[in-house]
């Protein structure tokens, strides 16, 4: 299962973020706490909702996003 079938974008859900399918958690937010050093585990049992795959999925959609991304260079001062 990829990505794509975990994660939804609608308007009506927090004002269009990516969320986790039927979960109503942000993308952003796992993503976030991965940031801030909690491991699978601490995520996972603190959101009792989530499952490993709705991880990986808010990963997945994270690096897609970021491979989408077109980088320039700015000029030199």
């Amino acid at each position: 299962m990829s990505w794509h079938d975990r994660n939804i974008v609608d308007e009506r859900i927090l004002s269009g973020k990516p969320v986790i399918t039927g979960k109503r958690i942000a993308v952003e937010f796992v993503i976030e706490l991965h940031a801030e050093g909690w491991t699978h585990d601490q995520i996972l049992q603190n959101y009792p909702q989530l499952t490993e795959e709705d991880i990986r999925a808010a990963l997945g959609y994270a690096a897609a996003r970021l491979k989408s991304e077109e980088a320039y260079p700015l000029p030199a001062p």
